[in-house]
């Protein structure tokens, strides 16, 4: 087998290809036409982030098996091209996790004393002892936002310095928070706690600008600490907060833009520290992240299971089609159950009821994990979503009945934070129409798409109405509703299909009438 390198690795990782009996091309200058004609007869590619793998890359590459990124972002990779192309897509997540966590620790000691701001005044020759007075860590509190990988590691060892943890998270159990020696709070409350805050969260739509002036300013007279990505804290508002003495410092290692211009507020401030995106620069993370990936190929040509691959197991040929409906149905499910429950998840229940209930369902249960975990991490797919579920503790269980009341076949997504369920039914019309049949046990009728709002309010005359001119009085048109109840004039639970997304103020002014009890928006497009 031939696998083509277009990105420098550590040579440890060749010498595991080429010791399992392939062949290894190195072609770090390649572009364009010439890194099309490269890969043409390439059974392996291995870059890192300076190769862009297209859809066009992949196309003109027959032979191609697997892709394999030495590092964890892959950005630069057409995942879904790849998918299509039944090529694997893989990555080396946890080769820099160490180096990860030691820069966000050195990091921290550097802020908490000013080490590099005494050490420029000690070069330009004033002895300024005076001027620096740090703060001791040992009996401080450290705030967590994200307890991944990264913030797993960073918790071991500043616990292990004597820091009292408290954390952000709301997708990992309070028993795996627990082994960690952490508490877990909401974000204000960890704010408001910490005298050092460290980052651990991917950028993603819901974590972007996610610190910003206000959240700064509950944490005053601490510490904010950055190696994960840049733009999830408002550098601006950092670099003034610091300036202005609302913080004691900062340590930042990633921007919202790489490089970092040269006209950045965060340059201008002694207090705030800047390193290159040194995070992963470590001898031994490339050598750990080559190795990784090579392994990885070496497992793919072998046709064994590839670890961190981050697109769609295959499966077999013969069952996939009557299996593959119901793996978008999975993932919609869990998508609906989370957002409906809408606080930290402990457990998560997949049940399959009928003729599914036959079948090879571990993709299934994969995908409705990934709906569940969507707004957990940008990566996060059916295959690695199980392992996501097992490093944040979350318990994780499948049952089948054979015979499913009412419906030929029936998936159920049922998620719960320890004393909160919910679940969420779904099947098929026809064949490959999916529906949601029923939502925390009122039966329902609802096309899965799109933008939904889940209301549920008394069983009386003139509510839905209500609910229709708040809507229309918002610019909310509402597409379709489903409504149920469970008994008449009881509690009753209405889905409505929206084409825009329903305003914080427009659920406010449903909630303030006491016939509603409460409103959920769903998006199920990000």
């Amino acid at each position: 087998m031939k696998v083509l390198v277009t990105d420098p690795i550590a040579d440890a990782g060749l010498d595991v290809i080429r010791d399992a009996g392939h062949e290894v091309v190195t072609d770090y200058e390649s572009e364009g036409e010439e890194l099309l004609e490269a890969v043409a007869d390439a059974n392996a590619l291995i870059v890192r982030s300076g190769t862009e793998v297209t859809r066009e890359v992949l196309e003109a590459a027959p032979d191609l098996v697997i892709v394999g990124r030495a590092g964890i972002g892959v950005d630069n990779i057409d995942i879904d091209a790849a998918t299509d192309h039944g090529v694997i897509v893989a990555n080396a997540p946890e080769g820099n996790v160490r180096a990860a966590a030691e820069h966000t620790v050195a990091m921290t000691f550097a802020t908490a004393r000013s080490i590099p701001q005494a050490h420029v005044r000690l070069k330009d020759g004033e002895w300024a002892k005076g001027a620096f007075l740090g703060t001791e860590l040992n009996g401080k509190t450290l705030g967590i936002v994200g307890l991944g990988r990264v913030g797993q590691e960073v918790a071991k060892k500043l616990d292990s310095l004597g820091m009292d943890l408290v954390a952000f998270d709301p997708y990992i159990s309070e028993e795996r928070a627990e082994q960690l020696g952490a508490d877990l709070a909401e974000l204000d409350e960890v704010l408001d706690t910490a005298d050092v805050l460290t980052i651990h969260t991917p950028l993603t739509p819901e974590t972007e600008d996610m610190i910003g002036e206000a959240e700064l300013a509950e944490m005053e007279g601490g510490y904010v600490v950055n190696c994960a990505r840049g733009g999830i804290i408002d550098e601006d508002a950092l670099a003034d907060a610091v300036e202005d003495g609302v913080l004691a410092g900062a340590a930042l290692d990633v921007f919202a833009e790489e490089p970092l211009p040269e006209d950045s507020p965060l340059l201008d401030v002694e207090d705030v520290i800047v390193t290159p995106h040194l995070g992963a620069s470590t001898e031994a993370a490339q050598e750990n992240v080559a190795v990784s990936t090579a392994e990885q190929v070496v497992a793919a040509f072998n046709e064994e299971p590839v670890m961190n691959a981050l697109n769609a197991p295959s499966m077999d040929e013969s069952a996939f089609p009557r299996v593959e409906p119901y793996i978008h149905l999975a993932e919609t499910a869990g998508k609906i159950a989370v957002q409906l429950l809408d606080s930290r998840v402990e457990s998560v229940e997949v049940s399959y009821e009928g003729d599914i209930a036959e079948e090879d369902i571990e993709i299934v249960t994969a995908s409705a994990l990934k709906g569940v975990f969507k707004p957990l991490e940008w990566q996060v797919n059916a295959v690695n979503a199980p392992r996501i579920a097992e490093e944040r503790g979350i318990d994780v269980t499948e049952s089948k009945r054979r015979q499913a009341e009412d419906f030929q076949s029936l998936v159920t997504v049922t998620v719960s934070d320890g004393e909160t369920e919910i679940a969420v039914c779904g099947t098929l019309f026809a064949g490959d129409d999916p529906r949601i049949v029923r939502i925390d046990g009122y039966r329902v009728d609802a096309i899965p798409g799109g933008k939904m709002m889940v209301a549920r309010n008394t069983d009386e005359p003139g509510v839905i109405g209500h609910i229709g001119s708040v809507m229309g009085e918002f610019g909310v048109n509402i597409a379709g509703m489903f409504n149920a109840r469970e008994v008449h004039g009881g509690e009753a639970l209405t889905v409505y299909n929206v084409d825009q997304e329903v305003p914080d103020e427009a659920r406010e002014k449903l909630e303030a009438d006491e016939r509603i009890i409460e409103t959920k928006y769903i998006s199920l497009n990000g």
